[in-house]
């Protein structure tokens, strides 16, 4: 057996045993660079370190930890207090709140699972109250987060953009954002539709309590340890918090509202710096401001650091150093050489979508276009597929599949839906997580990949 499919045939049981035995992808992997690299590829340690991903490791760490810190300090409450608001007691604009909100979350750089962890709660409770369909609601919130998941300054669009720096793409940074904010506001219109959309538009409005959210004795519940059901799995990430109080104002008491203070006007604002950018390294930014706002109010910031998603950390970089090992060995070549083999390279690119979206509908959809990417580059290099329209199909293919209840977001949305029928909403998950599979990876190839965009 060749030293190129032994490590293939690694990569598949790396992500066999994530699946099957919830064990951080990101360890498995730097396990499996160092067995590899030692015993298939002879490389020594500091040939098996080239490839791990520094500039994210900093990107990663950074947007998490603010993101942290506007969590402690209650920015993040008052946001989803302020949407919730917007309602005014609307029934059928819920669902796009709750849409819009975790993709606001999303796009300033919350990890999709925290974004989903701390809307979901509040959203399913909205739907168990006004009788909407659990299942509308519940994709809503996990389309949502992706539709924001690939802003510039996003967890996701970082990896992403960084992934195609590294390999030397062609790349668009707003063409990928685009693309899967326009993909998940579209199948978000469908679903509003086909799940009772226009008989919510027909029941107009209601009166809204405190905040349209359930009174004080139906608040979510919270748990701030992010151990809670559904927290480890897909994805390996486990958001600290998994609901908030809307009705509950650290600074003035229970049932006076969210308010603005000091520490929330700064965080608001060192997420619009960050958002912005300002040509500035995204990382770097995140952590200067999250250092700031931390000397500021050491109070509210001293979790903040334990609230950083090591996981994903750990996880996104264990995958890019094993694919390291893999560039170092010229596996991403032979296996890409593979792929162009096929000799029909339109098909050879949806292909590579549907696995995309089949793997990551059980397992991470970081580590699967961690992985991906880099073994289509030399696919892409032939030049008859285009590198931009290529990498925003696959991004999509492998991030809209997230409503499986297999994984993380799926899983959260499942634990978070109260007074239901679980097995019945498992159910709907599931089949609703297959036709997703089934449909959008041809959809997003035949929109992003036919026509050749870059």
């Amino acid at each position: 057996m060749s030293p190129e499919l032994i490590s293939i045939l690694v990569l598949v049981v790396v992500f066999v045993i994530a699946t099957t035995r919830s064990v951080n992808m990101g360890a498995l992997a730097f396990a499996a660079a160092f067995g590899v690299g030692t015993l298939v590829a002879d490389l020594d340690a500091d040939g098996i370190f080239a490839g791990f991903p520094g500039d994210l490791f900093v990107v990663l760490v950074g947007v998490t930890y603010l993101f942290a810190i506007a969590r402690a300090n209650g920015t993040t409450d008052w946001l989803v207090h302020a949407a919730v608001r917007l309602v005014r007691g609307r029934v059928a604009l819920i669902p796009w709140v709750m849409f819009a909100l975790t993709g606001a979350l999303t796009a300033i750089g919350a990890v999709s699972p925290a974004a989903v962890a701390i809307v979901a709660p509040v959203a399913l409770s909205f739907a168990t109250r006004y009788s909407i369909s659990p299942l509308l609601m519940g994709t809503m919130v996990v389309h949502g987060a992706q539709a924001g998941g690939f802003s510039p300054i996003s967890i996701y669009g970082s990896i992403v953009n960084g992934i195609v720096e590294r390999e030397k793409l062609p790349g668009s940074e707003i063409g990928l954002f685009l693309a899967s904010l326009v993909a998940n506001l579209l199948i978000a219109a469908v679903l509003f539709a086909v799940l009772g959309g226009r008989k919510l538009w027909a029941r107009g409005a209601v009166a809204p309590e405190d905040g349209g959210t359930p009174g004080k004795g139906g608040g979510t519940k919270t748990n701030d340890t992010g151990t809670g059901p559904g927290s480890s799995a897909g994805d390996g990430t486990a958001p600290a918090a998994v609901a908030v109080r809307p009705d509950q104002d650290t600074a003035g008491g229970e049932g006076t509202g969210i308010r603005l203070n000091p520490a929330r006007v700064a965080t608001l604002v060192a997420l619009v710096v960050a958002v912005l950018g300002f040509d500035l390294d995204a990382g770097l930014t995140a952590v200067t401001l999250a250092v700031v706002l931390s000397t500021a109010w050491p109070e509210d910031s001293r979790r903040a650091v334990g609230e950083i998603a090591w996981s994903t950390v750990l996880l996104i970089c264990g995958v890019l150093t094993y694919v390291g090992v893999l560039e170092e060995m010229g596996t991403i070549t032979w296996a890409g050489e593979g792929v162009g083999g096929i000799g029909v390279p339109l098909l050879a690119a949806v292909l590579l979508c549907y696995i995309g979206a089949v793997v990551s509908a059980f397992a991470s959809s970081v580590g699967i276009m961690g992985a991906l990417i880099p073994l289509a580059v030399p696919f892409l290099a032939q030049g008859e597929i285009g590198a931009v329209g290529m990498v925003a199909a696959l991004a999509v293919s492998a991030t809209v599949v997230d409503v499986s209840p297999f994984s993380t977001n799926g899983a959260l949305v499942l634990a978070a839906a109260p007074d239901v029928d679980r097995d019945r909403f498992f159910r709907q998950l599931m089949v609703y997580g297959g036709i997703v599979v089934a449909a959008v990876p041809a959809l997003a190839w035949l929109v992003l990949v036919v026509p050749g965009f870059g």
